[in-house]
């Protein structure tokens, strides 16, 4: 947590510092908003936090100050993640932002007087894909797989565990380490700061940061030749278009979506086709209450392609 901690403004980090060492180690999120009260939340509850008996409100000049620890007293050094509404801190932890937008040609340039800073805290689970890694492969290889379940469910975890032990190779049953691209549109997976990725991986693991999916696939087939490629949060026909490509180049897909069910899911039509087609052949729906990374559901979703 040292690295949050030191974004926050002194008063902010003090009152931070307070809270029990057991909701230190289960914060999720950390909320302040100019001229409301600073909001840290874990997965089952908010907490307020507090100057003596009275709330702690975060001030305009608050965050100011927030904005220059945010960009090292030099906001020009931020443009392009001002642009994407958040920034990347070390340790792969993501700070949204919400404020006054600047518009330029119909395009989004970046915000000003930011009003508001929600701060992600970012934890790597290792091992919380070991016990489903026996159901995700067939025939000495791995099989295309989505993950499917709500925000805050655990997908992005997950993934990102599945890119660890793929990278790394199993030995029950032995399978080799494979070359591993992830396609990091939100710089979520590896939290990568300055191209460098902030969570452990394997070491045979390439990373395309804050690059569109359907681009950063096809750049990755060509540049790095992948064996497996992670992506997360897919849904655009775009999306579904380049996963179609690259399956037809011979890598594997493991990859993301919103959605509560198979059954949900498969009402988006890009979604459905790709399903439909038999370009997944396995499923993994992640439990909607329990803690993340929760899997409710394995499916072997396709025997089109002989998977069984």
């Amino acid at each position: 947590m040292k690295e949050v901690i030191h974004v926050l403004p002194d008063f902010v980090r003090q009152s931070f510092l307070a809270l029990s060492p057991k909701i230190m180690n289960e914060v999720e999120e950390i909320r302040l908003r100019v001229n409301r009260p600073i909001e840290v939340r874990t997965h089952n509850n908010t907490y307020i936090l507090k100057l003596g008996t009275s709330n702690l409100e975060f001030k305009e000049p608050d965050a100011q100050m927030m904005m220059s620890l945010l960009s090292q007293h030099s906001v020009y050094r931020l443009e392009e993640e001002l642009k994407r509404g958040y920034i990347t801190i070390p340790g792969g932890h993501r700070v949204g932002l919400a404020g006054r937008v600047i518009m330029e040609k119909g395009e989004v340039k970046g915000i000003r007087d930011i009003s508001s800073y929600n701060i992600r805290v970012a934890r790597q689970k290792s091992g919380v894909a070991a016990s489903y890694l026996p159901h995700l492969h067939h025939k000495g290889g791995w099989c295309h797989t989505l993950l499917i379940g709500p925000p805050k469910s655990g997908k992005t975890t997950l993934l990102r565990d599945l890119a660890k032990e793929i990278s790394m190779g199993t030995k029950s049953p032995s399978l080799p380490a494979k070359n591993v691209g992830i396609i990091d549109e939100r710089s979520e997976i590896a939290g990568s700061v300055r191209g460098i990725p902030q969570h452990e991986f394997g070491v045979k693991v390439d990373i395309l940061d804050a690059c569109p999916k359907a681009e950063g696939l096809m750049m990755m087939i060509r540049s790095m030749s992948p064996e497996v490629i992670i992506v997360d949060e897919i849904g655009r026909k775009e999306d579904g278009d380049a996963i179609m490509e690259a399956v037809h180049a011979g890598v594997t897909i493991f990859a993301s979506v919103h959605g509560g069910s198979l059954d949900d899911v498969k009402k988006r039509p890009t979604i459905a086709h790709l399903i439909d087609q038999g370009f997944f052949q396995r499923a993994i729906e992640l439990n909607v209450q329990s803690k993340r990374g929760i899997v409710r559901k394995l499916t072997k979703v396709s025997t089109v392609r002989g998977v069984q």
